[in-house]
């Protein structure tokens, strides 16, 4: 779990670190997790999944499945910010109403675009 654990924190060290010396507009720990991903991709082409050593080793898998596990204690400071800042909120709930509805409708027709490209291309 340790080595697990290590990746995904040297990942979003190194995301922090390319964000902030190249002054880049994207949070750190979302390029962190882009690193991850890429690295992850790399791994598949380069090292077959029978040629990896010790696959009982606790790895990426258990660490991401002890975080998906707590993910409700990540909601307790929204929370939070929702109660501290309330009568802000109730003074601009149309635009934040907008700004969701909006929000969401576009990500709806970008997911559904990306799943018919992909369901084209693979399907």
């Amino acid at each position: 779990m340790i080595p697990g654990l290590a990746i995904l924190l040297g990942c979003q060290l190194v995301g922090e670190v390319l964000a902030r010396s190249l002054h880049m507009p994207v949070p750190g720990p979302v390029i962190g997790m882009a690193l991850l991903f890429l690295g992850l991709l790399a791994r598949d082409q380069l090292w077959p999944r029978a040629a990896r050593p010790d696959p009982g080793t606790p790895g990426l898998g258990q660490v991401a499945d002890a975080l998906l596990g707590s993910l409700g204690l990540l909601f307790v400071p929204a929370g939070l910010g929702v109660v501290v800042y309330g009568p802000q909120l109730a003074r601009s709930w149309a635009p934040l109403s907008l700004a969701i509805v909006v929000g969401t409708l576009l990500c709806i027709a970008f997911t559904g675009r990306v799943a018919q490209a992909l369901m084209r291309r693979f399907g």
